[in-house]
């Protein structure tokens, strides 16, 4: 589409038009209104769009990029914004916001009535009307309806249908000057207008709070600035309640599923500056309309939000129902079984991974932890073995691509991530399998465990049978989910479950300084940190500033790595950052690594201050159903479509198209987070560890970040930030009632 720019540059002179002094476009925002003469591109759900306009000031085409709501050819606008130059398209201006407006000379009126954008009339009515009314004729249809009928074959019925239409556009432009003055960009107007309809402006003036729970990426401060203009007290129950659902909103984002009372009550008075009582009823309001629960945790009470309250109970029932239901499968003589699975696979199993097959051979539900290197996957295998020879149906899924992906490597059988399990349905936002829906299998296994929250949790949880068997597999020294909760650690601590804490390391793994590092920081112990003599998997680069620190990793990634261990330096080395920001930070790592390893090309696309290229890595950060794409899925842009800024992007061999507004959750992944690093493994990873990242030096961040390296991990930084990491474990517990709930509640209230 934009290819039609281009050509129509060769006969249209879009040089800076001689009403507009050099240097203008730089020092301020201009105006320009006219006729919209051709819609290039128009992307509905953004409400972006590429114009060419027909203005009086200018004498040839103007095109105008920006956005707005469904702009139309011959509609009149008025737009503010700046004169750009692009590189491949040429002098053009970029609206600040597309508004509609009204044309003013009668020749703009004709054309503008005789359009068809106003049903009822056409170019002969146009006319008629015009020379009727002159340039009074938009005040008469909307203030004076009934003159229509003055017109020369209008009757009444037509002049319904004129006033009708009227109306209806007046509110769409109405309401997009209504969210534009409240500092609302058009992207976001366009949301807000597709789903409150003509009623918004009503909506958001009675509660301005309600953007926040219905518009995505509107957050509590946007909507409180709105209703500070719109006159709402600082002290009305409608903000404080807000609050209350904000602060609440905040403490999930930490992994808390509920906050003690007193802290919530702090955390809203100085976000609100409102006076304690007035919390407390606000909270009352709250508490009454069950949006939020109040309970206890370990004896303090505690608010709830209400779904999330409702989610970890019903896990418990769930899981106790689950139970103390009969096995699928019949009676399995381990006596029998054990030296039979040996013989089949080859393999001798160790005292404690015998105690560990008989415990799952007889239990419905049943937990497998441990770090690495002490035959989790070996007792997996094994017992998936024995019940295959049952013709059990086995069904295994993980909560992201790649631990999906490494379970199914190992196992040899196909495995899901939980998303695609549940099967999500993208015309009604539904996961198909559910409690009406069930999965059809006798045992269901669960990897990675540690980073399922207590929403996922649950949503699994619905769509298995209770006469089917769980087998739960995890590290809990590893990072807990990023969502709330502590799924796995609640349940290993409730006793209610067997669970193989699997402790001993097997001579091969033990031959892995990887292997033999991790366990030694989880005994809080500092590993080895001196430079092997030969050839290792497990290595510490000293660097006494973020600097230094920034050059050796980029050397090693670009250089030494590939050259001495054979590794593609794009798809096999994994960089992770205990944090996003600073020299040795996410965001900057990612910028020189990209500039290095896949240097800008021709064919780009920049958003949020990131230019997408073909080849780049990149990182999903948001469940996106539709796409089938999940958090934490790294892929490779694979095409760049320029005329339609459009990208794709390769995750696990399946092409998925991207638009340009749906890059916001695609963030460059040459260097992630530990956190986002969690359910992977990359053959080599390099791990950045200084001071400056104090705050986040907690044993369970280095030791998640060591074990996501499979040959080669390379630690670069300060000897004190990785002793200061190994002391410090005293990782803040999270709120979470789980535990208590699997010790007391009762399966029969489900």
């Amino acid at each position: 589409m934009f290819q039609h720019v281009e050509s129509m540059n060769e006969r249209i002179d879009i040089r800076t038009p001689d009403a507009v002094a050099p240097g203008d476009g730089e020092t301020g925002l201009q105006t320009l209104a006219g006729s919209v003469d051709n819609v290039i591109y128009h992307n509905q759900d953004s409400g972006y769009h590429v114009l060419l306009i027909r203005s009086s000031d200018h004498q040839d085409l103007v095109p105008v990029v920006g956005y707005g709501s469904g702009i139309s050819v011959a509609e009149w606008i008025t737009v503010h914004g700046k004169w750009e130059t692009d590189r491949k398209y040429g002098l053009r201006f970029r609206a600040h916001f597309l508004r509609k407006s009204t044309p003013t000379t009668l020749d703009g009126i004709k054309k503008y009535l005789g359009s068809g954008l106003v049903q009822g009339i056409g170019k002969t009515y146009a006319r008629r009307l015009v020379s009727k009314f002159g340039t009074q004729v938009f005040d008469i249809i909307e203030t004076s309806p009934e003159r229509l009928l003055e017109v020369e074959g209008i009757g009444r019925k037509r002049a319904e249908q004129i006033t009708s239409a009227w109306d209806t556009g007046k509110k769409i432009r109405d309401t997009m000057v209504f969210l534009h003055q409240h500092d609302i960009g058009a992207s976001r107007a366009a949301q807000i207008l597709k789903r409150y309809g003509d009623n918004a402006i009503d909506i958001i003036s009675s509660n301005p709070y309600r953007l926040t729970r219905d518009i995505r990426g509107i957050g509590f401060h946007t909507a409180d600035n709105i209703a500070g203009q719109l006159g709402i007290a600082r002290d009305s129950l409608i903000r404080i309640r807000s609050g209350i659902n904000f602060a609440l909103s905040e403490a999930l984002t930490e992994g808390h599923c509920a906050v003690p009372d007193s802290e919530l009550a702090a955390l809203v008075q100085k976000l609100l500056g409102a006076p304690p009582d007035l919390i407390a009823n606000a909270l009352e309001m709250e508490l009454a309309e069950r949006r939020v629960v109040a309970d206890t945790i370990r004896g303090i009470r505690c608010i709830f939000p209400g779904a999330m309250y409702q989610a970890e109970r019903s896990i418990a029932m769930r899981l106790r129902l689950i139970s103390r239901e009969p096995l699928p499968w019949t009676a399995i003589d381990a006596d029998k079984a054990l030296p039979w699975v040996e013989k089949r696979t080859g393999l001798m199993l160790a005292r404690s991974q015998k105690q560990a097959l008989r415990k799952m051979l007889a239990s419905k539900v049943t937990v497998i932890t441990g770090g690495p290197g002490v035959g989790k996957t070996t007792i997996v295998n094994s017992i998936l073995t024995i019940l295959q020879a049952r013709h059990v149906r086995i069904q295994l899924c993980a909560p992201t691509g790649r631990a999906a992906k490494r379970i199914s490597e190992t196992t040899g059988m196909e495995a899901k991530t939980i998303h695609r399990l549940l099967e999500f349905d993208a015309f009604t936002h539904a996961f198909r399998r559910n409690e009406n829906n069930p999965l059809d299998c006798q045992l269901l296994v669960i990897d990675e465990a540690s980073m399922i929250d207590v929403m996922l949790m649950w949503t699994l949880l619905k769509a298995l049978r209770n006469n089917a068997a769980l087998l739960i597999v995890g590290d809990t020294d590893q990072l807990p989910s990023v969502g709330s909760g502590q799924v796995l650690s609640d349940i290993i601590n409730s006793g209610l479950f067997p669970v193989m804490h699997l402790t001993e390391v097997f001579r091969q793994a033990a031959r892995s300084r990887i292997i033999t590092s991790a366990h030694q920081i989880n005994a809080g112990q500092v590993p080895d940190l001196l430079h092997p003599d030969d050839l290792s998997d497990f290595y510490f680069v000293p660097a006494d500033d973020p600097k230094l620190a920034a050059r050796h990793i980029l050397t090693l990634v670009c250089e030494r790595i590939p050259k001495r261990f054979h590794l593609d330096p794009i798809r096999d080395i994994q960089v992770l950052c205990p944090m996003n920001r600073g020299e040795v930070g996410v965001q900057s790592l990612n910028a020189v690594l990209q500039a290095t390893l896949n240097p800008p090309g021709t064919a780009r696309i920049e958003r949020t201050g990131f230019a997408y290229m073909p080849g780049d890595k990149v990182m999903q950060t948001q469940n996106d159903y539709e796409k089938d794409v999940y958090n934490g899925d790294v892929g490779f842009v694979s095409r760049i479509d320029m005329d339609k800024k459009e990208l794709s992007i390769n995750f696990e061999g399946r092409d998925v198209p991207y638009t340009l507004r749906e890059l916001d959750t695609v963030v460059p992944a040459y260097a992630v987070t530990i956190h986002k690093s969690q359910g992977s493994e990359y053959p080599a990873v390099v791990i950045p560890l200084l001071m400056q990242h104090y705050i986040m030096l907690q044993r369970n961040l280095l030791y998640t970040g060591i074990t996501r390296g499979k040959q080669l991990v390379v630690l670069v930084g300060q000897h004190e930030a990785v002793s200061t990491a190994v002391r410090s474990a005293s990782a803040r517990r999270r709120w979470s009632k789980l535990s208590e709930w699997l010790k007391t509640a009762d399966p029969d209230d489900l």
